[in-house]
């Protein structure tokens, strides 16, 4: 990897906010809330039927693909198969759940730590900085602002905005334009092997990949990153 970047692009989600910590958690309390006492179904059963809805609705590619640019509507639809798998006839229940759990979401999404100090240090470097994440405007903004990011970055890419989402390359070639730099000087750093590494490796970008459980490179990875790391933190240590 070479030793100082001139330019770095960064992914989002996963990479520099957190957005998985707590959601268990925050399913489970939405099913608390809107379970009817009639019904014999406990919450953690409810809580159960939506993780394999859940699971089914994301494993598809052109599901999660439609899924990402409207998140609000996409949890409507895993509670409304999750209701149904249990023979629960409410949707207008299965619709507030769902909504109160992405409000809920919203709130406890938030930086790694270090991850803001690292932004910061490469920031008074003087290095040029690229922010693309996948997914729908509103949601995508509001994380950006809500976490004061745009302070750091001379482009944001944001799927819905932009037109196209990893790992189409054209999201990288308009970051490394903006920031004005080759592929080969630049960094990649991100949590997806499929939509960050790969398509940057096949573009010539140095590539971090952010392994955050430590459970290492799957065989099946379409690409090998240049670098592996737990947390961004790392990059400046």
């Amino acid at each position: 990897m070479t030793p100082q970047p001139q330019a770095i692009l960064f992914d989002m989600d996963g990479t520099i906010l957190d957005w998985t910590t707590g959601m268990e958690d925050s399913w489970l309390e939405s099913c608390e809330k809107h379970r009817d006492p009639a019904w014999p179904h406990a919450p953690a059963q409810l809580h159960e039927a939506i993780r394999v809805r859940r699971t089914w609705f994301w494993s598809d590619f052109e599901r999660a693909t439609r899924g990402r640019m409207d998140l609000d509507g996409a949890s409507r639809e895993i509670v409304s198969h999750a209701f149904a798998d249990l023979g629960i006839d409410a949707l207008d229940v299965a619709h507030r759940l769902a909504d109160y759990y992405r409000a809920l979401r919203a709130t406890h999404i938030h930086p790694y730590p270090g991850a803001i100090e690292t932004l910061a240090a490469f920031r008074e470097r003087g290095i040029p900085m690229a922010l693309i994440t996948n997914g729908e405007e509103r949601n995508q903004r509001r994380s950006v602002v809500q976490h004061q990011l745009e302070r750091f970055f001379d482009c944001i890419v944001i799927e819905g905005e932009f037109g196209v989402g990893k790992p189409d390359e054209r999201v990288f070639r308009h970051a490394l334009a903006a920031v004005r730099c080759n592929p080969e000087a630049a960094w990649m750093v991100g949590d997806s092997l499929e939509a960050d590494i790969a398509p940057a490796v096949a573009l010539g970008i140095h590539t971090v990949w952010v392994d955050e459980t430590g459970g290492g490179l799957p065989a099946t990875a379409p690409a090998r990153p240049h670098r592996i790391i737990r947390a961004i933190a790392e990059l400046v240590k």
